[in-house]
């Protein structure tokens, strides 16, 4: 059974960049044809997906995070990671990291990670 859990600083000051790393066990993140996604949720708010990298190292990004999101993944760590460029306080959010057998629904997710936004 596949299990992810994201890392990364709880708190970031606006205008830096936001990293997280979310390690998967139980299976790799190079199995064809699973998608490696981040997906974040505002307080108060609905669920948001950010991107993704699939097995295969292809990105996908939503259109409106696409300018500031950069997605990575590291083989020999069985880890992929979120870089977020100048956050605001709009970007405070609990993020997920999640698996998907292609873009559709999550089968698997991470516990999700309290980021908050704040000088």
């Amino acid at each position: 059974q596949v299990q992810l859990q994201e890392s990364g600083p709880g708190l970031v000051k606006p205008s830096q960049t936001l990293s997280l790393t979310c390690t998967v066990s139980g299976g790799s993140i190079t199995t064809s044809y699973y998608y490696w996604s981040w997906i974040r949720q505002p307080p108060g708010k609905g669920l948001e997906w950010m991107g993704a990298i699939t097995y295969d190292g292809t990105n996908y990004y939503s259109p409106s995070l696409k300018s500031r999101t950069s997605i990575s993944r590291d083989i020999s760590k069985n880890q992929f990671s979120l870089q977020l460029s100048s956050v605001t306080p709009e970007d405070t959010a609990v993020y997920y990291c999640g698996r998907s057998p292609g873009l559709g629904w999550l089968d698997a997710w991470g516990q999700g990670t309290l980021v908050t936004v704040s000088s």
